[in-house]
């Protein structure tokens, strides 16, 4: 738990739920926005994550991907069926508490430049991420923000180290990492230490949804549990594995579950 949690009211009022073997925070939208903004005035650092069934099944798997989720101060539901489960089992978590890049998009940047927010967003292929904040632009013609493609060698410390160092130059309230799962959060992991006090978020192919580079799932199938058909239908071969496989392995978690505490004390 970072310095962040420790402080925060937002994430004190919020319950946090154990479920298919990971955490996450009962927050809306709206909650998420206050507590980023909360952080940003503080100017304290602080990694906003995402759990959904890919990232419970990698977690289990990839000690970076541990290693995030325990620096992390608050974690999105970022899956309805999760959240369902919860549901199903008596949680306090709902529907309401589903939060992702996609459902808090416009709230955010509506909020990014009502504070003048500096943003910067890291990932993508070449020119991605630089079409997707033109299209940000021409819907928020005040926001501030500054992009880097995210196709470099994490592994070349010259490379990694150029990125760092451009990140760090552009001083940013919010740093999006978008780079894929589990790809993002290594990165993250990696150099969260380095970074100033900005407020980090692994937020997948958010940019590539705004430059049009994949297809925008409907807001309406995620609501009703169905946004992961939607990607399927979209890109088949890449997700087959995610969604008809991977899910699978939860199943001793899920059994876990039920005979789990509902809520976890996570804040003491």
């Amino acid at each position: 738990m970072t310095a962040s949690s420790a402080t925060s009211p937002i994430l004190w009022q919020t319950p946090r739920v154990r479920l298919l073997g990971g955490d996450v925070d009962a927050v809306t939208a709206e909650a998420v926005m206050a507590y980023t903004a909360e952080c940003v005035i503080a100017g304290q650092r602080a990694i906003v994550a995402n759990h959904n069934l890919h990232s419970l099944y990698l977690v289990r798997r990839d000690a970076e991907m541990a290693a995030f989720y325990a620096m992390a101060d608050l974690v999105e539901a970022d899956s309805t069926p999760l959240i369902a489960w919860g549901r199903l089992l008596g949680r306090a978590i709902g529907r309401e508490h589903r939060a992702t890049y996609l459902d808090w998009r416009e709230l955010f940047w509506r909020t990014a430049c009502e504070q003048n927010w500096r943003v910067f967003y890291l990932g993508g292929a070449p020119g991605v991420a630089a079409k997707g904040a033109e299209a940000i632009r021409k819907r928020w013609p005040t926001v501030q923000i500054e992009v880097l493609d995210g196709y470099f060698d994490m592994d070349d410390p010259v490379a990694d180290g150029r990125v760092l160092e451009e990140v760090k130059a552009a001083r940013p309230d919010v740093l999006f990492v978008g780079m894929g799962m589990p790809r993002q959060e290594r990165w993250i992991a990696r150099h969260y230490r380095q970074l100033g006090p900005c407020v980090t978020f692994s937020v997948g192919a958010a940019f590539d949804y705004e430059a049009g580079a994949v297809p925008t799932p409907p807001r309406w199938t995620g609501q009703i549990g169905l946004e992961w058909l939607y990607r399927f239908a979209t890109q088949p071969k890449r997700l087959f594995t995610r969604y008809f496989v991977e899910p699978w392995s939860l199943i001793g978690p899920a059994l876990g579950d039920l005979a789990g505490s509902p809520t976890l004390p996570s804040r003491l």
